[in-house]
């Protein structure tokens, strides 16, 4: 009897790991709304209560165990290989990270905005492309995230080249002008709350941070979605707009990145 408990007991585990570590994650790879609801809800919600620790913490540990201090490539393939084999967490990710890149890339921004910086992933991307004298500053809402940032861009080794200010994006906006001496952004790189793509994009308007040939870049657009953001920057006449399709970071759903410019 006790030795048929015992094995149901592992069988039972075993099945339940297998679930979890392979069956559910293949599943989802190809699902948004699940993939999401796993990923960033009941996965992680499991991993802080057993570890008693926080997503974000884990990833920094990540990164000190297993990047160069100081080199900013090793950071994000560091941070590359904890999101796509051991956790999964919602940054820009490798593959929509390599469009990210090329933008970057090809405008050398001199003045860059970066409206939610979560773990300092895709801020360690652009800044690692900068040239020496770009003002770069980016916006995170969540102390607690930023406080993380704070040390991966550190460990990065690019501490100097960015800004990283606390706060809400709609109290910031009308103040950078004043408080940064900044007139105008040649980029913009949205990946913050998905509802406050629209009005702080009008909000960027209203305060002049824009300029004829300014770049905006929307991650996330497709997946979890910003329909009201889509809508209108690619019906309004101030705006020549272009998909780049991709898919949600570490996964096989689709998703992409809205290239806005400014036409003024």
């Amino acid at each position: 009897m006790w030795l048929t408990l015992v094995y149901s007991c592992t069988g039972g585990a075993a099945l339940l790991y297998a679930l979890y570590k392979w069956v559910i994650p293949l599943i989802v790879q190809y699902h948004g709304g699940l993939a999401l609801i796993w990923n960033d809800v009941i996965v992680e919600w499991m991993l802080d209560t057993l570890t008693q620790s926080t997503r974000p913490q884990r990833l920094l540990s990540a990164v000190q165990k297993n990047a160069t201090r100081g080199d900013p490539c090793s950071v994000v393939r560091a941070i590359d290989d904890f999101c796509r084999h051991k956790e999964w967490a919602m940054n820009v990710g490798d593959e929509k990270g390599c469009i990210l890149d090329s933008v970057v890339s090809e405008m050398n921004p001199a003045a860059v905005l970066e409206l939610g910086t979560y773990c300092g992933y895709s801020t360690v991307r652009i800044a690692r492309l900068l040239p020496p004298d770009a003002k770069f500053i980016t916006l995170e809402f969540n102390p607690g995230f930023a406080a993380i940032a704070r040390q991966v861009i550190a460990w990065a080794g690019l501490e100097e080249k960015v800004q990283l200010v606390e706060g809400a994006s709609g109290d910031w906006i009308p103040k950078i002008k004043e408080q940064f001496g900044i007139k105008t952004f040649d980029l913009v790189f949205l990946d913050h709350w998905k509802d406050r793509y629209l009005p702080d994009t009008k909000l960027m308007e209203e305060c002049g941070l824009l300029r004829k040939g300014s770049v905006l870049l929307a991650d996330n657009v497709i997946c979890p979605g910003t329909p009201d953001y889509l809508e209108y920057i690619r019906s309004s006449p101030k705006y020549e707009s272009r998909y780049f399709k991709s898919h949600l970071e570490y996964t096989k759903v689709e998703d992409g990145l809205e290239k806005s410019i400014f036409l003024g």
